[in-house]
């Protein structure tokens, strides 16, 4: 039998090695695109590489612990690789700290800038989950995952301003709910 997007999940959850090759046919790009989007400013091609097998080793590893469906899936792969992709750069920043004792190619303040805006990430990232389930979708499509606004309109059958609407009335509730928890910075 072979995987579909019916069964593939099911499968997965058997450890099924057909499963896992469904997976990595229908969602690599879109886990090379969540790394990537991550990891790019580093500027070291093979960390993207790694974090890719990594995830789909973490997602082969943890099926069992998925409940969902395919749609469900989706989300559910963009975050593991999403995490995965900032546990990666975090071990990066922390190795050029170490290495930049000796060649001062790093300093202090970019490397606390650099986490103090994973973790703003984080947070924001958390933000976006209270949104409903379309704009959240729509804010994950266009900024973490990089999609024009033409694409997104055609996938959710909406015209190209009611996306930006949406964009916009999503970017303002996010930033009252931001400046609530003190995040500072203006998102619009």
């Amino acid at each position: 039998m072979k995987s579909n997007e019916r069964n593939f999940i099911r499968r997965l959850k058997r450890q099924e090695e057909e499963a896992l090759e469904y997976v990595v046919d229908n969602y690599l790009s879109l886990v090379k695109g969540v790394v990537y989007k991550v990891l790019s400013p580093l500027k070291q091609d093979h960390l993207i590489e790694e974090c890719m097998n990594d995830v789909f080793l973490s997602v082969w590893d943890h099926a069992e612990q998925f409940k969902g469906d395919s749609s469900d899936f989706r989300k559910w792969i963009c975050a593991v690789s999403k995490f995965k992709a900032i546990d990666y750069y975090r071990k990066a920043v922390k190795n050029m700290e170490i290495s930049s004792e000796h060649t001062d190619t790093l300093t202090e303040e970019s490397a606390e800038d650099a986490f103090i805006q994973i973790e703003n990430s984080k947070e924001l990232l958390q933000l976006i989950y209270g949104l409903d389930e379309m704009d959240r979708e729509i804010f994950m499509m266009k900024f973490y995952l990089g999609v024009g606004t033409e694409d997104i309109a055609s996938r959710f059958g909406l015209t190209r301003a009611a996306v930006d609407n949406r964009i916009y009335r999503g970017k303002k509730k996010l930033q009252q709910q931001a400046i609530q928890l003190s995040l500072g910075g203006s998102l619009i």
